[in-house]
């Protein structure tokens, strides 16, 4: 079957199926165009679940697809490739965060959401990219125990000098991967670009940041500041929506080779066919599990 054919029998099936597409900003772009909706993995999960649909194909990796069950339970929640792990999320176990909790008693954990569904559950409440600052903020206490990401952890710590943030030491292997050096060549390359890092970025590479943003974050500074060039600290897969909403701006990448997730880029069209023609691969999440997973979430709904 040849891609048009594909994507006529996607938008058949998605409307029989009273079905709803979604893409994170890093899939390869023939998915990102077959969406519904493009974003951050739970800003695209909470519009999800205001929506009518009966089935959310979810097109990320495992942990979205899960933040998808735990707001919408009585959806269907599929994800094309059943293999999309993310690697930091793998990183940390449910057995490390009950261990975390007894080694720092009354310390409240707060969790960022690229974190399995077990782990949300023993959080006291999750935080994105985008909030981690004001949530961790809206603590009175001294202590606050960050998981799973610790570069995430360490840029919190700069705005709160009488705090000890304490972290797991994960990390995303691609946003970790990029160095100074890496940037400081971009920079030297194009010496009219800003340069926008993502918070999973190591704090050598956030202090030559202009400016420090999720994916969203980014995409929403591209369209607001008036600068033309851009180079743009995350994973290759942002600079498609990018350029595609700025096509008057340029928009450059410092390490194109180091930061591309090869989960995020084993979605293809066929995948999202076969999901929506068979109920593949569906995504559970124990109730028990959702519902205490769902109070972190909706603590940090109520903060933000």
């Amino acid at each position: 079957m040849d891609r048009e054919k594909i994507i006529e029998k996607i938008f058949e099936l998605k409307e029989k199926r009273k079905a709803i597409i979604l893409a994170h900003n890093y899939q390869p772009p023939e998915i990102q165009d077959i969406a519904d909706l493009r974003g951050d993995s739970l800003e695209l999960s909470l519009k999800a679940s205001k929506t009518d649909a009966e089935v959310i194909v979810f097109c990320g990796v495992f942990f979205m697809a899960e933040t998808a069950k735990i707001v919408s339970p009585q959806k269907r929640v599929l994800i094309p490739v059943a293999g999309a792990c993310c690697d930091m999320a793998s990183m940390l176990s449910p057995e490390e965060v009950v261990e975390l909790r007894k080694k720092y008693p009354g310390v409240p954990v707060v969790t960022y959401v690229n974190s399995t569904a077990e782990v949300k559950a023993l959080s006291d409440v999750c935080c994105t990219s985008a909030n981690a600052v004001k949530v961790v903020g809206t603590f009175p206490d001294k202590r606050i125990l960050m998981l799973p990401d610790m570069n995430l952890a360490r840029y919190v710590q700069r705005f709160f000098p009488d705090k000890e943030i304490i972290y797991f030491e994960g990390f995303c292997p691609f946003h970790h991967l990029l160095s100074p050096e890496d940037v400081l060549k971009a920079k030297t390359e194009h010496p009219e670009a800003i340069f926008i890092a993502h918070p999973e970025c190591r704090p050598e590479v956030i202090d030559l940041a202009d400016y420090v943003a999720s994916t969203s974050g980014m995409l929403r500074l591209a369209r607001e500041l008036p600068h033309k060039e851009f180079i743009i600290g995350t994973e290759i897969g942002l600079l498609y929506p990018l350029s595609k909403e700025n096509p008057d701006k340029r928009f450059y990448h410092p390490a194109p080779d180091k930061m591309l997730c090869p989960s995020m880029k084993k979605t293809r069209l066929e995948d999202v066919l076969n999901a929506l023609e068979n109920f593949e691969f569906e995504v559970i999440v124990p109730e028990e599990i959702r519902v205490k997973a769902y109070q972190a979430v909706k603590r940090m709904l109520e903060i933000v």
